[in-house]
């Protein structure tokens, strides 16, 4: 099948490597760690991966020898990521530069190929029509979790007959504690498996010091960027509209904190600090009722709103409700089936205590029924499918008629309704993600090539040139802590908030009146691939403001 220009022209370009990784390299052994929290109970269930050191990797003088060639398998976990088929291409070539016989399989469409034994070899010849191209369709990905010793044994068993001696979990938070937790296993029963895991979400919340940012944060905020300066570039134009947008993220208001820095709404809502400020669905309405009512005194009727898919949770009073709604709706499912819309929204309400029963009937009867769906796997509520926009809409729509009433506002109000998601999740990734997910794939072959276990590919210093990148790889445990999951406490990689007192989140708190009362917009335009540096090669903003670079 015929390609389009930009596949023809962007299959040819070759990503960029750290220096320490151009050539034969060097293991340099850093300081024991311990987990960012719950040390003793961590180190307890991992007694055989907890506290390995920080490792990083220096050009060497001359390569040592592979005697023997390897295979490698990989699972793509979870939701796509721009730059997930770049970090398979670097795997590949990581493993062919140490031995030309190396092997690489694919498990087919996530963790359930491994289980199941699904599997193709990835040649040379089938990598190359995937190579700088957005998502997971090399392979395929799921969500079926890596967690029992029947799933662990079952993986094994076709690791052996393919004589794979590394396991590479490309995933997000969840499935890199599944990382963790096989490797652990393995290593516990001498099966002679490594188990590498690379770190993959769009919303920005796995990332510490030196995982610096997860892979295609940076190509699906400019993706949603885009879209969201077109839509302020109409909304300037047209005059009469506020566009609520609402954006993927729902442990973390990442996404939403990057779109504003690059695009400068009128308002921008921070799950964290609602969080923090224990502010009302109230309160929030108030504000964005004070911000528009301001605005029409100006004769100016329309506006930007960006809102994280997850605020609803945010929201103390909402959080209390929703915690209430799942026991309800687990305990009570039954009761409630074949009832009409009516009928079970009333059921609902009367086995809520008196405080959540009132929120609860205060709320629009369609974000009632939202709050009210089937849970997900966790347990808990799909708030990708509550329409938080639409929600916060309908409440200022009326606040503005009581404020009419009184005299506090004589503007006209008509709102727009958009959700930014799966558009941004499988773009061709950003020159930045190419390199960056390239580097963390060819880092994860040296990573398996150095014997090691239980560690994330990590590549950082990433707001300097791609040659001064800093490659090597840190314990999965020491991001873990404890919590909480269907009632018993577990241990799971930490979740990284919007920082408060960080440089990107102070940069936006710093701008908010200005922008709140005037029509500043920028227009970020679409992704540039070729060009200049500045404007082909440049990270996100959150990851130049977290480095202390200008911009």
């Amino acid at each position: 099948m015929k390609k389009s220009a930009l596949q023809r022209v962007r299959a040819e370009y070759q990503p960029k490597l750290p220096k320490a990784l151009q050539g034969p390299v060097k293991l340099n052994i850093g300081e024991a760690t311990e987990s960012v929290a719950d040390q003793e109970e961590i180190k307890k269930l991992f007694p055989h991966t907890y506290g390995l050191p920080i490792v990083q990797f220096e050009t060497a003088e001359a390569a040592e020898r592979v005697e023997e060639p390897f295979n490698v398998g990989i699972i793509l976990s979870g939701g796509q990521a721009p730059g997930g088929h770049n970090v398979v291409s670097g795997i590949f070539d990581g493993i062919k530069s140490l031995n030309k016989e190396c092997r690489l399989y694919g498990f087919l469409m996530g963790p359930s190929g491994f289980i199941n034994h699904q599997y193709m070899e990835l040649t040379a010849g089938y990598i190359k029509d995937f190579r700088n191209t957005g998502g997971f369709d090399i392979i395929g990905s799921g969500r079926t979790k890596l967690e029992t010793p029947e799933q662990f044994e079952s993986g094994l068993k076709i690791l052996k007959e393919l004589n794979i001696k590394a396991l590479v979990i490309i995933g997000g938070d969840d499935s890199n504690t599944n990382a963790a937790v096989l490797a652990e296993y393995y290593k516990n029963i001498n099966a002679g498996v490594q188990v590498i895991g690379v770190p993959k979400t769009i919303d920005g919340d796995l990332k510490n010091k030196w995982i610096e940012t997860s892979f295609g944060f940076d190509t699906a905020c400019k993706v949603y960027s885009e879209v969201i300066g077109n839509i302020q570039r109409d909304c300037n134009s047209a005059k009469k509209y506020y566009h609520f947008i609402k954006l993927m993220g729902r442990s973390a208001s990442h996404i939403a904190l990057e779109c504003a820095l690059e695009t400068q709404p009128n308002v921008c809502l921070i799950s964290e600090e609602v969080l923090a400020k224990r502010m009302t669905l109230d309160n929030i309405v108030n504000y964005l009722c004070y911000v528009i009512a301001e605005r029409a005194k100006l004769g100016w009727n329309f506006g930007t709103v960006l809102v994280p898919e997850g605020l609803i949770e945010f929201i103390p009073s909402m959080k209390d409700l929703i915690s209430e709604l799942n026991d309800v709706l687990a305990a009570n499912g039954a009761a409630l089936e074949g009832l009409t819309e009516d009928e079970k929204l009333e059921k609902i309400h009367s086995m809520l205590t008196p405080v959540n029963a009132d929120l609860y009937k205060s709320l629009p009867k369609t974000i009632a029924l939202q709050l009210s769906l089937d849970r997900d796997s966790h347990g808990n509520v799909q708030v990708s499918l509550i329409e938080t926009e639409s929600l916060l809409s309908q409440m200022v729509a009326k606040r503005l008629e009581e404020m009419a009433e009184q005299g506090q506002y004589s503007g006209k109000f008509a709102a727009q309704h958009h959700f930014f998601g799966y558009e941004g999740r499988c773009a061709d990734p950003t020159n930045f993600d190419a390199d960056y997910t390239y580097a963390l794939g060819y880092n994860a072959a040296m990573l398996i090539n150095s014997g090691l276990t239980g560690y994330m590919s990590s590549v950082r210093n990433l707001t300097d040139t791609t040659e001064n990148w800093i490659a090597g790889g840190i314990p999965i445990t020491m991001m873990m802590n404890m919590e909480r999951r269907h009632g018993h406490m577990k241990p799971v990689i930490q979740k990284a908030l919007v920082n408060l007192n960080g440089r990107p989140y102070l940069k936006y708190a710093s701008m908010r009146e200005t922008l709140a009362l005037n029509t500043l917009y920028q227009y970020p335009g679409p992704i540039q691939y070729f060009g200049p540096a500045e404007v082909c090669d440049r990270p996100s903003m959150t990851l130049l403001l977290e480095h202390d670079k200008e911009i």
